[in-house]
Parts: C-alpha cells; sequence; structure tokens
C-alpha cells in the first residue's frame, strides 16, 4: 500500500508520497513513488504512483522513453499539463492492454492511480488524479487536493486545515501531519517519505526532500502533533451523562 497526497495552492504545487511496498508481511521493500521530469525554467512535473509496483514502472518508462507509432511523444514535449495527463492515461491504457488479462489469471486485479501535478512555461499550474482507466479529473478551487493509496486516516487534517490560500509551507507541514497520522495507523506505509514543492510560474522545484526516521523536522512534527492531540483531548469535557 501507498500514501500519496498533492495540493494545489495559489502559490504553487506541494506533493508527498511514502515509499514502502509489500507483497506480505515478510517482503518488504523501499521503491520511489514520486517521479519527477524537469527541464528547469521551462517544465517541472511530478507523478505520484500508488497500486500494483510493475504497472507503476510500465508508466513512468512510457511516459519517459516515449510512446505513440514513432515512440517520441514523452512527458517532456507534451505542450501542456492537460496533455501530460492524456498521455498518462494512454500509458494506463497501453499497460492494461498489455497485462490486464494475465493478472487476473494469477487473481491479481490491474490496480493503479497517479497523481500529476505541474507547470509548462506559459501554461497554467495544474493538478490532475488519474484512476485506473485512464481518464482524469483535475483539482479545483473548491477541491484543491488529491489523495491516492490509503486515504482515510490523513484525510481529516487536510479537510480541517488546507484550502487554495494555504501557503506553501502550511501545506507542506499539513501533508506531513497528514502522513504521519496514516504511519501510524496503517504499517503498509512507511518511510522514506518524498516532498516535493513547486512554486508558481518558476518551472522547477523549489524543494525536493526525502526525509527518513533520522530527519529532525520531520521526527520534531511528530512528537508535536502527539502531545497536542493529547493536550486538547484532555480540555475537552466529559459527557455528562450517568455512566
Amino acid at each position: 500500500m501507498t500514501y500519496g497526497v498533492g495540493l494545489l495552492l495559489e502559490d504553487g504545487l506541494v506533493l508527498c508520497a511514502d515509499s514502502r511496498t509489500n507483497a506480505g508481511v515478510d517482503h518488504v521493500a523501499t521503491f520511489r513513488k514520486m517521479h519527477v521530469w524537469e527541464a528547469p525554467g521551462e517544465r517541472c512535473m511530478v507523478l505520484l504512483t500508488a497500486g500494483n509496483l510493475a504497472i507503476a514502472q510500465s508508466i513512468v518508462t512510457l511516459l519517459t522513453e516515449g510512446m505513440g507509432p514513432d515512440k517520441t511523444e514523452t512527458i517532456l514535449n507534451v505542450p501542456s499539463m492537460f496533455e501530460a495527463a492524456r498521455l498518462a492515461g494512454r500509458a494506463v491504457r497501453e499497460v492494461y492492454d498489455l497485462d490486464a488479462e494475465r493478472l487476473k489469471e494469477q487473481g491479481a486485479e490491474f490496480n493503479i492511480s497517479m497523481i500529476l501535478g505541474g507547470q509548462i512555461k506559459g501554461r497554467r499550474l495544474r493538478l490532475f488524479h488519474i484512476y485506473s482507466a485512464g481518464n482524469f479529473i483535475e483539482a479545483t478551487v473548491e477541491t484543491p487536493y488529491f489523495q491516492i493509496g490509503e486515504t482515510k486516516y490523513g484525510k481529516p487534517i487536510l479537510d480541517r486545515v488546507v484550502s487554495g490560500r494555504t501557503s506553501l509551507n502550511e501545506a507542506a507541514k499539513c501533508a506531513l501531519i497528514s502522513m504521519d497520522s496514516t504511519l501510524r495507523s496503517n504499517v503498509s506505509v512507511g518511510l522514506p517519505i518524498d516532498v516535493a514543492i513547486l512554486r508558481r510560474d518558476e518551472c522547477k522545484l523549489a524543494v525536493k526532500k526525502r526525509l527518513d526516521e533520522t530527519d529532525l523536522y520531520f521526527s520534531d512534527i511528530r512528537r508535536r502533533w502527539s502531545e497536542g492531540l493529547r493536550s486538547v483531548f484532555q480540555t475537552v469535557p466529559d459527557p455528562d451523562w450517568k455512566v
């Protein structure tokens, strides 16, 4: 399982993903779920993936090495973010055509979901959620974030805190707290965590970090969040029921 979150804000994008994969309790490994394509000043795109790792790697390879009749269409030469999302959808369907039937024969589902965000120079910043059918939706002012993978534990903090006007630093903090909530409640999501921040109209990453158990900031906010929740809980009055 995976947890990934992407936030579309007035000032830019914040994306965050864990890196744990497991095929059973005795087979746990670390693989990047965040993939970056960047031509600084011209374009920058970040893809988060959740689901079957082999499917995800095939899709990333197609986007990088090329699609189409002559294999020249890549995520680095599409003219817009919308076309980048369409290309990613086509890659999903191509892998489906190759692998879905054989996966079914082995009792496995074709399982993939992705978040794609970024900006191309002269175009607007955009964020998409791409589904296993290759179709997609786009983030809006009313719905400024997407989640993939194990989403339920990290959603409450996002719903309470995030809006399109949230600053990039606050959004990054919120994404990490959302990740911590998921780490604590689901052992299939694990460190290290990849974080990327893209400021609007810069077309290059302002921040790209990998956080593990030795990262002082992440350790600090995990401790502060846990202590803060316990402290607030103690201030809430008990019910006046006769028990």
